[in-house]
C-alpha cells in the first residue's frame, strides 16, 4: 500500500478544500495550527506550499472524518 492512500481530504472540517484537515485528521494534529502554519510559510517561500497544496487538492480523495479516530 502507498504512502499516497493513506492520505485524504477532509469532507467535513474543510475551510478551503480540506486538504489541511484531512492531513492534521490523519497525523493527529491540530487542524487550525496546521492551517497556520501552511500560511505563514507559503508566505516565507514565495507560494511553493501554495502549489503543493493544489496539487494535494487535485490528487487526494475525500473523507469523512465526522467521528472517526485514527490510530
Amino acid at each position: 500500500m502507498s504512502a499516497m492512500s493513506n492520505l485524504y481530504r477532509s469532507r467535513d472540517e474543510k475551510v478551503i478544500a480540506g486538504v489541511c484537515a484531512g492531513l492534521a485528521h490523519r497525523f493527529d494534529l491540530n487542524a487550525t495550527g496546521l492551517r497556520w502554519v501552511v500560511a505563514l510559510v507559503t508566505l516565507f517561500l514565495s507560494g511553493i506550499p501554495l502549489i503543493v497544496y493544489l496539487v494535494l487538492w487535485a490528487t487526494l480523495k475525500e473523507r469523512s472524518t465526522a467521528g472517526v479516530t485514527d490510530v
